[in-house]
C-alpha cells in the first residue's frame, strides 16, 4: 500500500485552533479535479481515541500518507485538529478525513468541546464514519470508546435533519474470541448508549437504525499480525469500491452536496458549528445551493461575456443586419445555460431553478440592446423594400390605394418573417411595438406620397386649364365686344368640364371618400374660375391702354383698316364719337366680372355718362346727381367689380386727355389740307386776268423767245417749290413759312446752278451719241426725292395723314 501514498493529495482541513483552511481546501479540490465529480464522490472519516492507529489504519486502507505515531517515542498526539486526503485508486472519488483523537491529554479531561464539535463536523460531512476501538473495551460499562459513542449520539441530535450515515466500528488487535460473538456485545452496548441520549419529542421514538446503519469489523494487530492485518484492511478496501452505488457502504445515503460546492459546504459547516448553533442540514444544503449556483451563474455570465462569437455578433448587428441572429445567438444562450445545468444539475432543484432564470433573465437583458438593433435593421430594411416595391407598383400604373395596400401587407408579412427569425427561444420578446413603428412609418409615406401625388396632380390640371384659359381670355378681352363674357362662360365650362372629369379619373384610384373627392374637384372649378377672374383683373388693370388703342385703331383708320387721309371731308367729331363710343364699351366690358348669368346696366350707365352726358342729363332731368359718384354699381357686387364707377371716370378723365391731341392733329391735318387745296385764285379773278392780259398774250404769240424765257422761268421755279417743299412749309402758317423758306432759299439756289453747270459740262464733253432714253430732268428727280423725304418725315412724326400736294404731285 506505500506505492500508492506517494501519489497521495492531502491538506490540513482544520488545525488544532479550529481554524478553517479555507485556501488550502480550494488548491486541494483543484489538485484532485473534485469539481467535475458531480455528486459521485464519497467522504470518509475516521475518530477514536489517541493513539489507536487510526492514521495507520487509514494510510493502508486508503493509500494515505497521514502522519503516524511513533512508537519508539512514545504515545502522544500525533493528528491535530482534521486532515483531509484524496484516497488513491478508488471509485468513486473519495475523501477521507482523519480526526484528532479524544480523550487526549495534551486537551486535558475538561476539554471534550473540540472533540464535540469535530464529531458534529464528520457527522455532517461524512458518509462513511470509521469508529476506531480497542477490543478488549468491548462489554466493559466505563470503557474508552462510550464517551465517544456518547458524543457522536449527542452531537447527531443537534442535526435538524440528519443524513444518513454509515457507521463501521473497527475493532482493532482482535482476540481470539470470534467476531460472532463480540459483535452482539458491541450493537447491545451502542443501542444503549444511543436509548440514554436524550432526544427532541419529535425523535423520542427514533429507532438508531433511522440515522445511522451500523457495520462491525474486526483487524487483527498490525504489530503482532502483519500480514494478516494487511489481508483484512485489503478486504475491507473492496467494500469502499462503488460505495454509493445501491447496496454500498453509502448507497442510501440524503442530502448530497456536489461536489463543487463541498469546500463552501464544509467551511460554513464549521462555521456554524463553531458559533455552536444548532446545525439545519436543509438549511444548509439550501445555502450551499445558492452560493454555490450564483457563482456557477456568475462564472457562466462572465464567460459569455467574453464570448468572441457572441462579441462578434454584438459588434455586427449595431452596424448591419445579422442572417441568422436568432439562431446564432439561441445557440450561444444555449451552450451557456447548458454549461450552468451540467454544473448546477446536482444542487437543490429549486435553488438551481431560482438562479438559472436569474443567469437566464441576466443573459437576455444582455443580449436585448442587441436583439432590438436587429429589429431595427429588419424594421428600416422592410420600409425601405416597401418603398421600392411601392414605387414599381405606381409606375406600373397600378392604383394608388390598390398598390398601398398590397405593399403594406407583403411588407408586414416579410417583416413577420424576419422578426421570427430574429427571435430567441430562451426569451418570449414581442416584436409588436417594433411591428407598429413599421406600419406608422409605412402609412407616414403612404400619406406622404399621396400627398404628393395629389399636388402634383392637382399641378398638372391646374397647369392644363392655364394655358387653356390665360391666353384664350386674353384674346377674347382684348377684342372686347358684346360677346365677349358668354364667350368667356362658354370657354370656362367647356375646359372646366374636360379638367373635371379628367381629374376625377384620376381620382378613382385614390379611392377616397365623396367628400374629399367632390371638395378637390370643386377646388379645381375654383381654380378655373379664379384664372379667368385674376386675368379679368390684370387685364382692367391696362384698360386704359386698350382703351387709347382702340381709340386709335377706329379713329386713325377707315372701315377697311387703311389708314384715314384727313382730305377735309371727314367728319371728324362722328368719327370721334364712334371711337370713343367703342372705348366706352371697352371700358364696360372691363368694369366687372360677368361669369354668372346676371345682367347689368353698366355699360348704359357709362354710356350716358360719359359719351353723351347731354342726352343723360335731359333724361334725367329730376336727378342732380352724378351717375358715376359711387364706389359700387347696381346689381354688381363688390367681388365681382373691377372698376369701379369713380375709377372709370377717373380713367375717362384721362383718356379723353390723352386722345384730344390725336383729335386735335387731325383737325390741324384737316385745315392745311384745305389750304392746300386753296392755292389758286378766284375764277373770276381768272377771267379778269385773261381779259386784262389779252395784250401780251398776243404779244408772247408774236414773240416765241419769251415763251422758252418762261418755260425756262417755270421750271426753275417748280424745281425751287420742289427742294423748298413750299405746301410744307406753310403748313403750320405764314410767318412760320416764310421764316424757313428765307433760311433755304440761297443755298437752294446755288445748289442749283451748281448742278446745271455740271450738267452743261458732262453734255458739252460728250462725243458719241446715247441710244438710251433720256434721264428725267434734276429738277424732276429733286422734286421725287423732296416729296419721298416729306412723308418719311411725316410718318416719323406719327402724322396719321399725307400732304395733298405730294400726292398729287405723283399723279
Amino acid at each position: 500500500m506505500a506505492d500508492k501514498s506517494d501519489n497521495c493529495c492531502s491538506t490540513h482541513l482544520i488545525d488544532g485552533d479550529g481554524e478553517f483552511n479555507a485556501g488550502g481546501i480550494d488548491n486541494f479540490m483543484k489538485e484532485v479535479k473534485l469539481a467535475e465529480c458531480g455528486l459521485s464522490y464519497a467522504v470518509a472519516a475516521i475518530m477514536g481515541p489517541q493513539s489507536s492507529g487510526k492514521s495507520t489504519l487509514l494510510n493502508h486502507l486508503f493509500g494515505t500518507n497521514f502522519r503516524e505515531m511513533d512508537a519508539f517515542r512514545g504515545r502522544s498526539q500525533t493528528t491535530k485538529g482534521i486532515w483531509l486526503a484524496h484516497c488513491v485508486g478508488i471509485e468513486p472519488c473519495t475523501l477521507v478525513m482523519d480526526l484528532e483523537g479524544t480523550d487526549g491529554r495534551e486537551r486535558g479531561e475538561d476539554d471534550t468541546a473540540f472533540e464535540k464539535q469535530s464529531a458534529l463536523f464528520a457527522l455532517a460531512v461524512s458518509d462513511i464514519v470509521l469508529i476506531n476501538m480497542w477490543c478488549h473495551d468491548i462489554g466493559r460499562e466505563q470503557a474508552a470508546n462510550k464517551p465517544l459513542l456518547k458524543t457522536v449520539f449527542q452531537v447527531m441530535m443537534r442535526l435538524f435533519s440528519p443524513r444518513k450515515t454509515t457507521l463501521i466500528f473497527v475493532i482493532r488487535d482482535k482476540t481470539r474470541t470470534p467476531l460472532e460473538n463480540l459483535e452482539p456485545v458491541l450493537r447491545e452496548d451502542i443501542q444503549k448508549i444511543w436509548d440514554a441520549v436524550p432526544k427532541p419529542e419529535a425523535h423520542r421514538e427514533t429507532p438508531l437504525s433511522e440515522f445511522f446503519n451500523v457495520e462491525v469489523v474486526a483487524l487483527s494487530s498490525f504489530e503482532e499480525k502483519e500480514e494478516q492485518f494487511r489481508e483484512q484492511v485489503a478486504s475491507l478496501r473492496q467494500r469502499f469500491f462503488h460505495s454509493i452505488a445501491p447496496g454500498g457502504l453509502a448507497g442510501d445515503r440524503r442530502g448530497v452536496v456536489p461536489a463543487s460546492g463541498f469546500s463552501f459546504s464544509a467551511q460554513q459547516i464549521w462555521k456554524v458549528i463553531k458559533e455552536n448553533k444548532d446545525l439545519d442540514l436543509p438549511a444548509h444544503k439550501v445555502m450551499v445551493a445558492t452560493v454555490r449556483c450564483e457563482e456557477i451563474a456568475n462564472e457562466k455570465f462572465s464567460s459569455f461575456i467574453e464570448n468572441e462569437e457572441w462579441h462578434e455578433l454584438e459588434q455586427t448587428v449595431q452596424y448591419q443586419s445579422v442572417p441568422g441572429f436568432g439562431r446564432k445567438l439561441t445557440s450561444i444562450l444555449n451552450v451557456c445555460l447548458s454549461e450552468y445545468d451540467a454544473e448546477a444539475t446536482y444542487f437543490d432543484e429549486g435553488v438551481r431553478t431560482s438562479k438559472r432564470k436569474q443567469l437566464e433573465d441576466k443573459l437576455l437583458q444582455l443580449v436585448q440592446p442587441a436583439y432590438q438593433f436587429m429589429l431595427g435593421h429588419i424594421r428600416t430594411g422592410t420600409l425601405d423594400k416597401f418603398k421600392e416595391a411601392f414605387d414599381t407598383a405606381l409606375k406600373e400604373g397600378k392604383g394608388f390605394a390598390s398598390a398601398a395596400r398590397d405593399c403594406t401587407e407583403y411588407s408586414i408579412l416579410q417583416f413577420d418573417e424576419a422578426s421570427s427569425g430574429a427571435d430567441i427561444d430562451q426569451a418570449n420578446w414581442d416584436s409588436s411595438k417594433v411591428r407598429e413603428k413599421l406600419r406608422r412609418d409605412i402609412d407616414a409615406h403612404i400619406t406622404a406620397v399621396r400627398g404628393a401625388n395629389l399636388s402634383e396632380l392637382t399641378s398638372l390640371y391646374e397647369t392644363k386649364l392655364n394655358e387653356a384659359l390665360a391666353d384664350p381670355v386674353e384674346a377674347l378681352f382684348d377684342g372686347a365686344s358684346n360677346d365677349t363674357w358668354p364667350a368667356i362662360k362658354k370657354l370656362l365650362r367647356r375646359e372646366t368640364e374636360t379638367a373635371v372629369t379628367g381629374f376625377s379619373n384620376e381620382l378613382l384610384g385614390f379611392e377616397m371618400d365623396e367628400a374629399t373627392k367632390n371638395k378637390m374637384l370643386s377646388n379645381l372649378e375654383n381654380h378655373a374660375r379664379g384664372i379667368v377672374e385674376a386675368k379679368a383683373k390684370e387685364e382692367a388693370g391696362r384698360v386704359l391702354i386698350r382703351m387709347k388703342d382702340r381709340f386709335s385703331t377706329l379713329f386713325s383708320h377707315d372701315a377697311e383698316s387703311m389708314p384715314r387721309i384727313w382730305t377735309g371731308k371727314e367728319d371728324i367729331r362722328a368719327i370721334t364719337k364712334t371711337a370713343r363710343s367703342a372705348s366706352v364699351k371697352l371700358l364696360s366690358i372691363m368694369a366687372a366680372i360677368r361669369l354668372d348669368d346676371e345682367a347689368d346696366n353698366i355699360e348704359s350707365t357709362l354710356s350716358l355718362a360719359l359719351v353723351d352726358p347731354k342726352a343723360a342729363a335731359s333724361t334725367n332731368k329730376s336727378i342732380s346727381a352724378d351717375p358715376l359718384a359711387s364706389s359700387t354699381w347696381d346689381k354688381v357686387p363688390s367681388s365681382k367689380t373691377l372698376l369701379t364707377p369713380v375709377q372709370c371716370k377717373s380713367l375717362w378723365r384721362q383718356f379723353k386727355t390723352e386722345t384730344e391731341y390725336t383729335v386735335g392733329q387731325a383737325i390741324a391735318a384737316q385745315e392745311a389740307s384745305r389750304r392746300n387745296n386753296n392755292w389758286l385764285p378766284p375764277p373770276w379773278a381768272i377771267l379778269a386776268l385773261l381779259i386784262l392780259g389779252f395784250n401780251e398774250f398776243m404779244t408772247l404769240l408774236r414773240n416765241p423767245l419769251y415763251l422758252g424765257v418762261i418755260f425756262i422761268a417755270f421750271l426753275l421755279f417748280k424745281a425751287l417749290w420742289v427742294q423748298l417743299d413750299v405746301a410744307d412749309a406753310f403748313r403750320n402758317g405764314a410767318l412760320p413759312g416764310i421764316l424757313a423758306l428765307s433760311t433755304k432759299l440761297v443755298p437752294t439756289v446755288m445748289n442749283i446752278l451748281k448742278k446745271l453747270a455740271d450738267e452743261g459740262q458732262t453734255g458739252g464733253g460728250s462725243a458719241a451719241p446715247q441710244n438710251n432714253p433720256p434721264p428725267p430732268p434734276k429738277t424732276l428727280q429733286s422734286g421725287l426725292s423732296s416729296s419721298a423725304s416729306s412723308e418719311v418725315t411725316s410718318s416719323e412724326n406719327k402724322n396719321e395723314y399725307s400732304s395733298p400736294s405730294t400726292h398729287q404731285k405723283l399723279q
